[in-house]
């Protein structure tokens, strides 16, 4: 997981919600006679994740708004009480969780496993450093979370991290190939090259070595990749999620569907499974949670896994053939 300091983080980012005001003026606008704000930016009290939320709605935060801009397909879970509410919280950390063991929630956290549990099933609130800290360990998606309640531009340990995954969305979105030649520096048998050899990468993913060469030089200029020595070293992996751009979304799903199609063409390995079938909508309804939960449970395990020995790419769909036309535009 990111190494981040949370309580530094907790406290910019209240810094940001607050905005133009005053800290006084803040505190008032909250309703408290105390300066609260002072206290919570300070590090000597912090707000629970509910109360934050609560703060965001007074100074004009639109939460569904918000929270819809994170997920934009709000699960069901979340819809039945406002982010205000600790048992909204609590849904969202258990529904970020997916399958991922509580233990090892608890191990990326630095929490005892007691402590996460009780924060998972609502049984106690946890304090904004603890809800940011099991957000980024559930879903490596804090720099999105953030960005969908407040300017974050305005904190000012993100606006860097910020500016090269916009950097890093961009370049997925004009060379498709662009994450998987990164993440083929990072393997063992890379690493255990004495120098880096032009077209080992192309071979070894089965692309075209100017598409390698292309890729490299754009990782470079993007600051994922730099020249170390003899070979090529990671920068940083920024983790994409193309939720806040749907048709680039679509264009990037579209492209790994491509190339799964072609190693079913040529009869390569991997697996490859359909299966056509009729529910109730009810359980199609359930059918589509299991596929949310697997995906993030996917990508926790990934974001964990050590050594990296091989590029992987997953396909996972679930659709309806027999979608109301109001629902596929």
């Amino acid at each position: 997981m990111e190494s981040w300091d949370f309580e530094q983080l907790a406290s910019q980012l209240l810094r940001a919600l607050r905005g133009r005001r005053s800290q006084v003026g803040f505190s008032r606008r909250l309703r408290y006679k105390s300066n609260v704000a002072y206290l919570w930016e300070a590090g000597r009290n912090w707000p629970t994740a509910a109360v934050f939320f609560g703060a965001a709605e007074r100074v004009g935060v639109d939460l569904r708004a918000a929270i819809t801009r994170f997920y934009r397909d709000l699960p069901a879970s979340l819809q039945s009480w406002p982010l205000s509410d600790a048992r909204a919280v609590a849904a969202l950390l258990e529904d970020l969780r997916g399958d991922t063991p509580m233990q090892e929630l608890a191990a990326r956290t630095g929490k005892s496993r007691f402590a996460v549990a009780r924060w998972l099933k609502g049984q106690a609130e946890p304090r904004l450093p603890d809800f940011l800290r099991l957000l980024e360990a559930s879903s490596q998606r804090l720099l999105e979370f953030v960005a969908a309640f407040v300017d974050i531009e305005e904190v000012p340990m993100l606006r860097g991290r910020w500016q090269e995954l916009l950097a890093a969305r961009e370049l997925v979105a004009r060379i498709p190939w662009a994450p998987a030649v990164l993440l083929a520096v990072q393997t063992r048998d890379y690493l255990q090259l004495d120098s880096h050899q032009p077209g080992w990468i192309s071979e070894r993913l089965g692309l075209p070595i100017d598409i390698e060469i292309e890729c490299i030089e754009l990782l470079k200029s993007s600051g994922q990749l730099r020249s170390e020595g003899k070979r090529l070293r990671v920068a940083r992996v920024q983790s994409i999620d193309t939720r806040s751009d749907p048709g680039a979304g679509r264009r990037l799903r579209e492209w790994w569907a491509s190339v799964g199609l072609s190693y079913i063409r040529e009869g390569k390995p991997g697996l490859f499974s359909f299966n056509v079938f009729s529910v109730s909508n009810a359980d199609y309804a359930r059918l589509q949670e299991m596929h949310r939960s697997y995906y993030r449970a996917l990508r926790a395990l990934v974001a964990a896994s050590q050594p990296e020995e091989r590029v992987v790419v997953a396909n996972v769909q679930l659709f309806a053939l027999d979608e109301p036309r109001e629902h596929c535009a």
